[in-house]
């Protein structure tokens, strides 16, 4: 076994052709070859390596999702619904779609549903700068500055800075704002740092996907376009990948 080069589950996942979970079952499988021969797990592979992946064409779906107030995004507690509860997506992908980040108990709106592994660390990572955009309503009117201050970046009660923002007045006691990080209820922790309490919070968009007229509770598969353009701003290969 070669000592240089990366390992064969890094190589994939840094191609953007796999996830490193789905390229270590892949190899476990005996779908992927280097050179003519089957790879084995923690094998290392270089630039002159041809690196093959066989196999049937693993279906990858992408679901753009409008979650509804009081369902839960992840592990559901006892008397608590979450997402599986009551959406399964398309047929194909029924069953196996997980959401991309997470959206509080109490907001609603987009997020993302996919089964492709590879999507979760790229659009999630707060150093990448991916952009979502919310509409919020809080319990009072906006007071002068409130708006400036969110847009230029605050320290939270437990010492965090959040990022500067794009900031928009759409009503007396209403905003829009655009984040490219996410800090566990951060948009909630901010008004409250001036007094407000959030009354409705709902994420409209997603990098370029975009919650539209969509209801809650309500899915759509993306669109080819949309898909194509997601997944190439990740960096993905926008292929059926055979795994």
């Amino acid at each position: 076994m070669k000592t240089g080069g990366e390992r064969i589950n890094a190589y994939l996942a840094h191609r953007g052709i796999a996830s490193r979970r789905e390229a270590d079952a892949a190899i476990a499988a005996g779908l992927v070859f280097v050179n003519g021969k089957r790879a084995k797990l923690g094998d290392r592979v270089g630039s002159g390596d041809k690196v093959e992946v066989r196999g049937k064409p693993k279906e990858r779906c992408y679901v753009a999702y409008h979650k509804p107030v009081g369902i839960v995004t992840h592990s559901p507690r006892e008397n608590e619904r979450g997402i599986a509860d009551v959406f399964q997506g398309p047929p194909a992908c029924a069953g196996r779609l997980a959401p991309m980040g997470r959206l509080d108990k109490d907001s609603h709106g987009l997020i993302i549903l996919t089964n492709d592994g590879r999507v979760t660390e790229k659009l999630l990572d707060p150093s990448e700068g991916r952009e979502k955009e919310y509409m919020v309503k809080v319990d009072e009117t906006l007071r002068p500055g409130f708006l400036k201050r969110l847009a230029e970046g605050i320290t939270l009660e437990n010492g965090e800075r959040t990022k500067p923002a794009r900031v928009k007045r759409v009503g007396a006691r209403s905003f829009s704002i655009v984040l490219t990080e996410g800090k566990r209820h951060e948009i909630r922790r901010m008004c409250a740092a001036f007094g407000y309490r959030v009354r409705e919070l709902c994420r409209t968009r997603v990098m370029d996907i975009r919650l539209g007229n969509m209801k809650p509770g309500g899915g759509r598969e993306l669109t080819n376009a949309e898909r194509t353009k997601f997944l190439d701003k990740l960096g993905i290969k926008d292929v059926l990948q055979k795994l």
